[in-house]
């Protein structure tokens, strides 16, 4: 009964943790991939992984253990996707979908207290953002994500990303600079 009790508990607080972060991991593969099908595969893998593989450890240690499966599963996707890339274009395969890239403030709920004007200018600014951190380098894009969504110290964003911290010190400058550059207009 005692067990089972334990068990309840470690469910619950997985389950919690998962809700916790399950938007914000999708904004990242979202960022990341610039598709929303291919961000919610990702991130639905990296909730299993993590429950599967780390679900008895504890609670503390889940938030670091769920963002390094995160990005190892991003650098994944980019890497099967330059070596369909290659294919492609050795055999001239064109994307005809003609897909436009989708909106990602899509699921930001509305604001419904702002006057018309201020909503224009937090509309404007929030596309603005997401194009500039769309355009920033993967690496850039995960530190900053990591960072400033997350609260990550260096320390625990160098575990993350499996660099050094002076690896995650630089790429985090360089994406405020890029992202000051892009943003000069809303300041």
């Amino acid at each position: 009964m005692h067990m089972e009790r334990d068990f309840d508990k470690q469910y619950l607080s997985m389950n919690h943790f998962l809700a916790d972060v399950e938007g914000r991991a999708f904004r990242m593969a979202q960022f990341a991939t610039g598709n929303r099908d291919d961000a919610l595969e990702i991130v639905q893998d990296t909730m299993l992984k993590l429950v599967q593989k780390y679900s008895q450890h504890p609670a503390t240690e889940w938030k670091a253990l769920f963002y390094s499966i995160l990005n190892t599963r991003i650098l994944d996707w980019h890497r099967r996707q330059s070596v369909r890339n290659r294919f492609r274009s050795w055999l001239n395969w064109g994307d005809d979908e003609g897909e436009e890239a989708e909106d990602l403030l899509a699921q930001h709920p509305g604001n419904g207290g702002h006057a018309p004007d201020v909503k224009l200018q937090d509309s404007q600014f929030m596309t603005s953002l997401n194009v500039a951190l769309s355009a920033l380098p993967l690496r850039q894009q995960q530190v900053f994500l990591l960072r400033v969504w997350e609260g990550m110290d260096i320390n625990e964003t160098a575990t993350i990303m499996r660099c050094s911290a002076s690896s995650v010190k630089t790429h985090y400058a360089r994406a405020l600079e890029k992202l000051r550059e892009k943003l000069e207009d809303h300041q």
